[in-house]
C-alpha cells in the first residue's frame, strides 16, 4: 500500500528535477488518534494532514497523516493503473499530502521558509500535472480535455474552514487554475508545447509565492 505513496514521491521528484533525501513512507502515519495527539488536539478532522513542528533549535519534525481507509481505496482502485472520475478525489487527496511533504522537505533542505499559501498553491498545480501525466500514459499520450474543469471548475471547499483558511484555499485554487490552463494550451501544440510546459513547471516550482500568482506568463 505504501509503495504507491512512494511512487507519487518519485513522480514529483522526476517531474520537477528535485531530490528529497527522505522516503515519505518513513514519515507516514495512518492512525487518526495518533495524528490528533501529534496535532495537540487542534485542527479539523480530515483524511490528509501534514503535521509540522519546529523546536527551539529549529529542528523540523514532520509526519504525513493519510487515513487508512483512504489508502485502502487508493490501493483497491489505483489511479496509478487507471485514473478516472471515480477515483480522482482519492488521487487528489493522497497526492496533496505527498506534494506537501516533498515541497516542504525540499525547501527545508535548502534552508528556505515555506508559507501555507505556497504549499497549497503548489499542491493544486501538482494534482493537475501528475494527473495529466498519468492520464496521458494510460491513454497513449492523449491529453484529457476535462481534467482542468474537474479540478478547478467543480472545486468545493470544506465548510468547516475558518475565514482565513478558506481565503487561502480559494486563492491557491484560482492562481493554479490560471497557470494550469496555460499549461493545457501549450500541451495541445504537440511535442514542442509539451517541452515548453515541462520547462515552465520546473521554473514554477522554484518561484516564490508572489511570482507564482502571475505564473501563466511563464508558459
Amino acid at each position: 500500500m505504501t509503495e504507491a505513496v512512494r511512487e507519487l514521491q518519485r513522480r514529483l521528484e522526476d517531474l520537477y528535477e528535485v531530490e528529497v533525501p527522505h522516503d515519505v513512507r518513513e514519515f507516514l502515519i495512518t492512525d487518526a488518534r495518533l495524528a490528533r495527539i501529534l496535532e495537540g488536539g487542534k485542527g479539523r478532522d480530515c483524511s490528509e494532514k501534514l503535521l509540522v513542528r519546529q523546536d527551539d533549535e529549529e529542528t523540523l519534525e514532520l509526519s504525513l497523516y493519510l487515513d487508512a481507509d483512504l489508502l485502502a481505496r487508493f490501493e483497491a482502485d489505483s489511479p496509478l493503473r487507471h485514473l478516472h472520475a471515480g477515483n480522482l478525489e482519492t488521487f487528489c487527496t493522497v497526492l496533496e499530502g505527498v506534494s506537501h511533504f516533498v515541497y516542504l522537505a525540499w525547501r527545508a533542505g535548502a534552508d528556505c521558509p515555506v508559507s501555507l499559501l505556497e504549499l497549497e498553491l503548489q499542491a493544486e498545480v501538482d494534482k493537475y500535472a501528475v494527473g495529466l501525466s498519468l492520464a496521458a500514459e494510460q491513454h497513449g499520450g492523449h491529453v484529457p480535455g476535462d481534467l482542468w474543469a474537474r479540478l478547478f471548475r467543480a472545486v468545493r471547499f470544506d465548510p468547516r474552514l475558518d475565514a482565513g483558511a478558506a481565503r487561502r484555499y480559494r486563492r491557491a485554487s484560482e492562481a493554479a487554475a490560471g497557470f494550469c490552463r496555460a499549461l493545457h494550451q501549450a500541451l495541445l501544440e504537440g511535442r514542442a508545447g509539451g517541452q515548453r510546459a515541462t520547462r515552465a513547471l520546473r521554473r514554477y516550482y522554484r518561484l516564490r509565492p508572489a511570482a507564482k500568482l502571475a505564473a501563466p506568463a511563464l508558459v
